[in-house]
């Protein structure tokens, strides 16, 4: 099979010739930058800086030459505007205080501090205080929580705090999916991986918004989350907003790339913590599950994508809803998190949810596990999770940049002995 016929199977619930591997064809499925670079060297790749795909995480644009060595799958066609509110384009480079060389969207503007910390400015305005911040001794960006606004309970006002956090896709990266996912669709084998802005309702990552200049409203995280059960209209309205915007931009990206992609990442938002729901059941089925729904339901009534949808932690007593919302992948299938058993969940809901991710625990095993334990955890989950299809191989989340280039290896080997490709 080719990669994407692979991949195609196994989202269909049907058993492909091996077990397919996604390595970033999402922004929560992918590799810390630092971590990247060894890896190339490893493979004995070119060296070259690193693209960076995700500033917030510093996940990078995994390249041909990296899925053509390690057996991936699958490719993104990424959202080309990232969370500095820069396009991919005219890129520039950027060495990391532990020495990465990065590209960095054109435009960005940063500056080192005196403690060596890396602050970057929002939308590339210097007018303005930075919005997020890397640590001298750091692999990823924070947002900086100093420049968000404390919650003004007397004066909340969604549509004024919120209208310029979403907007309507472009005529011009319309133009940009169109030709880049023909380009993808025709001259690689890969399945493809869709990015719709604005599906992640409530996202920690987001809420800050890097991109604004003067973000207002509800902001801050803790203030974000104690207003599910203080205002709770509040957030209703501010969902409500993104989600009208999100079914106009569904309609523009499926007019943009049609059928050439088969995969639509519709949340990337975590609901679970590791030992519990981050909100009760009641209220995520009250403030989102109906927007899910909706999304969902127009994806499959107009298309032919899957969609995949993100959530860490404990998610086991949301999952008869993320299935009633129609969700087709699940993502990142975190085992460690309080009563999310593999063979449950292979048991119960294999036949409702393609599982991708899952494959390899990020927290201990992967980042500081031996290569003999990673590759008999690495084993043991593809024994369960592939049985009868339905899965996508990809450690929970993200490789963060701790990890050593000797468990990653043996990760990815271990997944070619399973297929019987070594």
């Amino acid at each position: 099979m080719t990669p994407r016929e692979r991949v195609i199977e196994a989202i269909n619930h049907r058993t492909p010739d091996k077990v397919p591997v996604d390595l970033g064809a999402t922004v929560v499925s992918g590799i810390s930058a630092t971590t990247y670079y060894k890896l190339r060297r490893a493979l004995d790749l070119p060296e070259q800086p690193v693209k960076i795909l995700d500033m917030l995480q510093f996940v990078t644009i995994v390249d041909d030459d990296v899925r053509e060595a390690l057996g991936v799958d699958v490719a993104p066609l990424p959202y080309p505007i990232g969370l500095t509110g820069l396009p991919y384009k005219n890129l520039i480079p950027f060495t990391t205080p532990n020495g990465t060389p990065t590209l960095l969207s054109g435009g960005t503007e940063l500056d080192v501090l005196d403690d060596g910390s890396v602050v970057l400015y929002p939308s590339g305005d210097r007018n303005y205080p930075p919005s997020m911040r890397m640590l001298a001794d750091g692999m990823y960006f924070d947002n900086i929580t100093e420049r968000l606004p404390d919650m003004d309970e007397a004066n909340l006002n969604p549509k004024e705090d919120y209208k310029d956090d979403f907007s309507v896709i472009p005529d011009e990266i319309a133009e940009w999916l169109e030709q880049e996912s023909l380009r993808l669709h025709r001259e690689t084998e890969y399945a493809i991986v869709g990015h719709v802005p604005g599906a992640a309702l409530g996202d920690a990552g987001v809420v800050p918004a890097a991109w604004l200049r003067e973000p207002k409203g509800v902001r801050k995280l803790e203030d974000h989350l104690m207003a599910h059960a203080l205002y709770p209209e509040y957030l209703r309205e501010v969902y409500e907003m993104q989600t009208e915007v999100v079914m106009k931009n569904l309609e523009i990206y499926r007019q943009a790339v049609g059928d050439r992609i088969q995969i639509i990442l519709l949340n990337a938002t975590d609901f679970g913590n590791q030992n519990c729901e981050m909100i009760s059941p009641d209220i995520f089925r009250d403030l989102y599950k109906p927007f899910f729904k909706k999304m969902h339901d127009w994806v499959h009534a107009n298309t032919n994508w899957k969609t995949m949808f993100h959530s860490c932690g404990s998610n086991v007593n949301l999952l008869d809803d993320f299935v009633e919302m129609g969700v087709d992948i699940l993502n990142p299938v975190q085992l460690s998190a309080h009563g999310m058993d593999g063979k449950m969940l292979k048991e119960k809901y294999g036949g409702k949810l393609v599982f991708w991710g899952g494959g390899i625990d990020t927290q201990k095993t992967l980042p500081f596990g031996t290569p003999e334990q990673v590759r008999n955890e690495v084993l043991e989950r593809l024994a369960l999770f592939s049985l009868g299809g339905g899965y996508i191989f990809n450690p929970v989340h993200n490789i963060v940049g701790t990890t050593s280039i000797e468990n990653v290896i043996a990760m990815f080997n271990a997944v070619k002995e399973f297929n019987g490709v070594m």
